[in-house]
């Protein structure tokens, strides 16, 4: 968390104490891009516990690269639990990463800005899923 964040989160009335008695939020970035793209569209709509299942079968159903869920076949990842409209966005992904070559130092250097605007050129990841990337 930025000092200025702090600093603003602990004059709000609500959040003021919750930050004092917890004191500032360090968050680790996602090791592995692609699998935390992966993670955040098998999560969208769905409960956690429903989330999780189906993230248990997938990874047990293929590597989460960008290379192995392009060869899986769709009966592969549907039965893990994905939509075909998951399955779409997850292949759109993995298309990406491996045209463009993704990773973190590929980002490096680029404002938030322009990290959104790249990973929401890839049909299924919105903004939102996008600036949950970010590093």
């Amino acid at each position: 968390m930025s000092q200025d964040a702090y600093d603003h989160l602990r004059t709000d009335p609500e959040m003021g104490p919750v930050v004092e008695e917890h004191g500032p939020v360090e968050l680790e970035p996602a090791e592995d891009l692609f699998e935390r793209l992966v993670r955040s569209i098998v999560s969208q709509q769905v409960s956690t516990s429903a989330a999780t299942a189906i993230r248990e079968r997938l990874y047990d159903a293929v590597e989460i690269e960008p290379a192995a869920v392009l060869a899986a076949d769709e009966a592969t990842l549907r039965n893990a639990g994905l939509s075909g409209q998951k399955v779409g966005y997850v292949r759109n992904v993995a298309e990406a990463f491996e045209e463009h070559g993704y990773t973190r130092e590929y980002f490096d250097g680029m404002s938030d800005e322009e990290v959104v605007a790249e990973l929401t050129d890839i049909k299924g990841v919105g903004v939102w899923t996008a600036k949950m990337q970010l590093f």
